[in-house]
């Protein structure tokens, strides 16, 4: 599902390797907010445990960047981003399918976000449509020239023949069919 974000809130992607996310996070202790790291990694039926982790999640400023941290490094212990390990499964399993428009648009804007196939793959249309340079593909991508060159062979061929047309109609930019199942709408949307 293909979801707007509000022009007044727009969405911040993390950058690859930005860690500073995790200064702002609701469970970095300090000397006037002590925080126990342990009650983020209870055992299944510790019900107080979790209650108090999620709780300290739900008021978290970077909460959706800890999530997408999580999923991204395949993180499959404790609680993040508000979320158990139970919780993050199947939102894990679908990650790599995950086609999200604004991280499709903040990568062409510049941005070096963490993106799956299908991403790099829009990614790559976009910046055909929009007329960029297989130079700045190439730097926008992290690839060679010379790939980005035989990259945009591939999509005017595909262009030509009908295929993105097809594709675009039976699949639009939208998150995973994981995260609206489990009401997260918002799943992959900072890292």
């Amino acid at each position: 599902m293909n979801t707007p974000t509000p022009a007044s809130n727009p969405v911040r992607h993390r950058a690859l390797g930005d860690h500073s996310w995790q200064n702002r996070a609701a469970c970095q202790s300090t000397e006037h907010n002590p925080v126990d790291p342990e009650i983020f990694f209870p055992d299944p039926d510790e019900v107080d445990k979790i209650a108090a982790a999620k709780a300290l999640c739900d008021q978290c400023p970077v909460r959706q960047t800890c999530l997408d941290v999580a999923l991204e490094g395949n993180d499959v212990y404790g609680i993040r981003g508000g979320m158990t390990e139970e919780e993050r499964r199947p939102l894990h399993d679908e990650l790599a399918d995950r086609l999200d428009r604004s991280r499709v648009d903040d990568a062409i804007a510049g941005r070096d976000i963490h993106l799956t196939k299908p991403e790099r793959r829009a990614v790559v249309l976009e910046a055909y449509r929009r007329g960029i340079s297989e130079e700045r593909l190439a730097w926008l991508l992290k690839i060679t020239e010379e790939h980005a060159q035989k990259l945009y062979r591939e999509t005017r061929r595909a262009l030509r023949n009908g295929e993105l047309r097809r594709a675009s109609a039976t699949a639009p930019l939208a998150e995973s069919s994981a995260a609206d199942r489990h009401g997260r709408r918002d799943f992959g949307t900072a890292a």
